[in-house]
């Protein structure tokens, strides 16, 4: 009885994983978006949200079994009547930490501009900031030096929204230089390690 009482009270004191919400937007690199779901899944829970586009390039059957994968349709289908959920906040309401990754020029310019037209903008709109928001870019070389991301970049560091960088390889128009998303174990790397040096903050732990 004493044994089975202290087993129940050390799965109490557990800390709960982070919930982990990653999203996918309209470039080539969500290709890699399953990959990066798994990098994701075994440290966090993890549900997932696609934009139309991004549908183009995101196989679905990549993804891990246990993650959820969210569209603009979703959105619609499961509201009916006043005083039902409402999608794009329930997911906000649900997350701890929100990932954008890839981050196509387009959906980059939809955020600094405040616009809310799919459910991950609608995402990104309802945000509360308190809560970690990371975004990897992945655009054309010429796209990612135009004097619109640098704006807009300014605009979303403003928001408290952090950038993991791109990098600088061949890319998939063929053209080589700075543009292509960083690596998914790159990603997750910097966001567990950010979750966890404030986790370590807010407990008062010293090293």
């Amino acid at each position: 009885m004493e044994n089975g009482k202290r087993d129940r009270e050390d799965m109490e004191t557990q800390p709960r994983k982070p919930r982990v919400l990653l999203a996918a937007s309209g470039s080539v690199a969500a290709i890699k978006f399953g990959n990066l779901c798994h990098c994701f899944a075994d440290w966090a829970e993890v549900r997932a949200v696609a934009s139309k586009s991004s549908l183009h390039f995101l196989d679905k059957l990549s993804l891990p079994q246990e993650v959820s994968l969210y569209t603009d349709e979703d959105e619609w289908s499961s509201w009916n009547k006043i005083g039902d959920p409402v999608l794009h906040i329930e997911l906000r309401r649900w997350a701890d930490v929100l990932v954008i990754a890839p981050l196509s020029a387009n959906t980059l310019g939809k955020i600094a501009g405040g616009l809310c037209d799919n459910l991950l903008t609608c995402i990104i709109r309802a945000w509360d900031y308190s809560k970690p928001v990371f975004v990897a870019p992945s655009m054309n070389t010429l796209m990612w030096n135009n004097p619109f991301t640098e704006r807009h970049l300014l605009s979303l560091d403003e928001l408290g929204i952090t950038l993991i960088p791109p990098i600088k390889k061949r890319l998939a128009c063929g053209d080589y230089g700075n543009g292509a998303m960083a690596e998914p174990s790159l990603i997750y790397s910097t966001v567990r390690l950010f979750w966890e040096s404030q986790s370590h903050q807010q407990s008062g732990g010293t090293s």
